[in-house]
């Protein structure tokens, strides 16, 4: 693997996986003179060190699993080292590389369709092959000659619905990131004109209290007047139009505060009081948005400009072990994936349901293996339908919104069905062993 984020402890710990890290080729200097000649450059050297590491450094395996994309150099790097060290060489398809480039130079470019004629040619000289859903299978099936096994993916060990004191742990250490005393000022951390503070409660200054739960001796418990809390994980890239989240948000916002009324020194005061009474017919809206990517700068300009009253976001990154804790002790997930290729499924939505976390997610046209409609999530289209569901899950929150429940029940239940050592022993196992024999 290349030089990144740290895996989590669980696979960094495990006596029988081993990470060599390889180091990652800057080409800035060439790049200047030819982006064309430096991608060409850039390929080439990381076939020579793909090849080095999987012909020299590691041990002689029965079979290479090669996950695609990427597909340049990969493919080819991976199908080289079989065939010199007599190995079986397997393709786990998750997506098309092609289609991801496609996103940023179009279907039609000559870079594009010499990616698509590589990936086709090395996909079929695979000795097998597994991809992540029916569509997908069909499409490599019909199009590219190429007979895969479906595998669908599901979360590993460590994504499971998180415990209360778990919960209470990850708040307290998230507290400074989530009301920072010198930074963001909105509904979860703000002054008026008055000087009336508006946030859950002045028991934040108390060092065993979080936003979201307080402990009283060896009891921990959720604050009944606690903001909602949504969470989106992103690469911050083109395949993800994050703006829809945005404008949803801004509708929700908009729309509560035409619920609560127009006069806005009234309107803070009496949402205010039936906060502390915990009559508030919808709730504050915390919106953590977790993940790096080139588009990620941009998006936080947009956050500041916006004039929200109800709703607030905070963008961070977070540990391998602290993003399964977060997954589960949010009250909805988000994912704005829409596939460049229509034929993936989205990882974070998998992982949200390993922590019993329900789903509004973008529609596209094979999300419905992965996301049944109100059973364990919603589908949405626009940002009108995703604020349409925001207000119809959230209201009463958080002890009379019965449709949220009923999603949690099936995402819970998705959770406890989902393993992923029995798909992988159902469908993947006969597959290589076949191919190795």
């Amino acid at each position: 693997m290349l030089h990144g984020s740290d895996p989590h402890v669980s696979i960094r710990e495990h006596h029988s996986i081993r990470i060599y890290q390889m180091g990652s080729v800057h080409l800035k200097g060439l790049s200047k003179i030819s982006s064309a000649l430096a991608l060409v450059v850039k390929a080439a050297i990381q076939f020579v060190i793909l090849v080095w590491f999987l012909c020299v450094k590691i041990a002689r395996p029965d079979a290479f699993i090669v996950q695609n994309p990427p597909s340049v150099p990969t493919l080819a790097a991976v199908k080289l080292s079989s065939w010199l060290r007599r190995s079986k060489f397997i393709i786990d398809w998750h997506n098309f590389g092609y289609t991801l480039l496609g996103l940023s130079h179009g279907r039609n470019h000559i870079i594009v369709k010499t990616y698509h004629w590589f990936e086709s040619y090395f996909g079929r000289m695979a000795d097998g092959s597994l991809c992540v859903t029916k569509a997908m299978q069909h499409e490599l099936a019909e199009n590219w000659e190429i007979k895969a096994t479906v595998l669908y993916d599901q979360p590993p060990e460590f994504f499971h619905p998180t415990s209360m004191k778990e919960k209470h742990e990850l708040f307290c250490r998230l507290k400074n990131d989530i009301c920072p005393p010198n930074g963001a000022f909105d509904c979860i951390h703000t002054r008026n004109e008055k000087s009336f503070r508006f946030e859950a409660s002045n028991e934040l200054d108390h060092p065993s209290d979080s936003l979201f739960t307080s402990q009283v001796g060896n009891d921990i418990f959720l604050k009944p007047n606690r903001p909602a809390l949504v969470v989106s994980s992103t690469s911050w890239t083109p395949d993800e139009d994050f703006s829809i989240l945005l404008q949803a948000a801004l509708m929700y916002d908009r729309r509560v505060s035409g619920v609560l009324g127009e006069d806005d020194s009234i309107t803070e005061e009496k949402l205010w009081l039936d906060i502390c009474k915990g009559e508030q017919l919808y709730p504050r809206l915390l919106f953590i948005i977790t993940g790096k990517g080139p588009e990620k700068a941009k998006y936080e300009q947009q956050i500041k400009k916006l004039k929200l009253r109800r709703v607030a976001f905070r963008t961070m990154w977070l540990s391998a072990e602290d993003y399964p804790l977060l997954l589960g002790s949010a009250d909805l997930g988000v994912s704005l994936h829409t596939s460049s290729s229509g034929l993936d499924l989205p990882m974070k939505v998998v992982d949200m349901f390993g922590c019993g976390l329900p789903v509004c997610a973008a529609s596209y046209s094979c999300i419905k293996e992965l996301v049944k409609v109100e059973k364990n999530g919603l589908l949405f289209s626009s940002p009108s339908e995703l604020a349409d569901e925001f207000m119809m899950l959230f209201k009463g929150f958080p002890d009379k919104c019965e449709s949220l429940k009923s999603l949690k029940d099936g995402a819970l239940a998705k959770s406890s069905s989902s393993k992923w050592s029995t798909e992988w022993e159902t469908h993947a196992m006969p597959l290589i062993s076949e191919i190795i024999s």
